[in-house]
């Protein structure tokens, strides 16, 4: 099972260090099988301008940009995004940095006879989502020369954790928090889940047929929930355990959630 720092201390006040965490859950017998720090992916890729766009002089379908990336030595890079333009702010990729989706070392070269210097990076390119049609736009105020690693704040290491089928309340964040807390990493934040009061009946029948199998059965309808993207926390969190975030409710008059114990 995978999870961030982050989302740890989410659950679990402390200052420990991933090294910390990392030795307190092999002592109490959660083995770590790894640790990975996004940031490290993203070595070589920093915020960058565009200052100039102009048409390959030997393809219709890409452009030789001249870009900014903070060192006060504007280069030469050829590319195909439809959306690259003068001015824009997005992050590049100096020669020398690996691109994490294949793993290609970026180096000079020709392309189409013209010099190309880097690489103008897209989401997927940087496997930060699915997106590959354009390069990414950052906010125009977003600081050129800054590593990007640094700008997304993406150092948060994740811990890879084997979790034995004995140890179903090690299998979410929660319960391993709770046990370094109680091995003295930390102190438990337990989190308050607020109570909604319904305001019409369940029109749906709730039973159990087996009441001493199944001593506490509940459900509930939820009205009007839509179809949309995932908060933000919880994307990058699921990114970050290495799954691809969903939309967050379904499109639906009636969802029944159903609970047993």
């Amino acid at each position: 099972m995978k999870f961030s720092l982050s989302w740890l201390k989410y659950y679990l006040e402390t200052d420990a260090t991933i090294e910390q965490v990392a030795d307190c859950l092999n002592r109490i017998g959660l083995e770590v099988e790894g640790i990975e720090n996004p940031a490290d992916k993203l070595v070589g890729f920093r915020v960058a301008r565009v200052l100039t766009a102009a048409p390959h002089p030997q393809a219709d379908k890409l452009q030789v940009l001249t870009v900014d990336s903070g060192d006060g030595n504007p280069l030469q890079v050829v590319c195909g995004a439809p959306n690259a333009r003068a001015g824009l702010v997005g992050v590049f990729g100096v020669e020398g940095a690996t691109v994490p989706a294949n793993g290609m070392v970026l180096k000079k070269t020709a392309i189409r006879g013209v010099e190309s210097n880097g690489m103008m990076c897209s989401v997927a390119e940087l496997e930060l989502g699915d997106d590959h049609d354009g390069i990414i736009e950052l906010p125009a105020d977003a600081p050129v020369g800054m590593a990007f690693a640094e700008y997304a704040d993406a150092s948060d290491p994740v811990i890879d954790v084997a979790i034995t089928p004995n140890r179903q309340d090690c299998m979410g964040v929660m319960g391993i928090a709770r046990d370094l807390a109680a091995a003295g990493l930390g102190t438990f934040k337990p989190v308050e889940v607020p109570t909604i009061e319904g305001s019409y009946s369940c029109p749906t029948e709730i039973r159990t047929d087996d009441p001493e199998g199944c001593p506490a059965f509940y459900g509930r309808v939820i009205r009007g929930v839509k179809n949309g993207p995932s908060p933000d926390w919880m994307q990058a969190r699921l990114k970050a355990a290495g799954q691809r975030p969903i939309s967050a409710l379904v499109d639906c008059t009636n969802y029944l959630m159903l609970a047993c114990g």
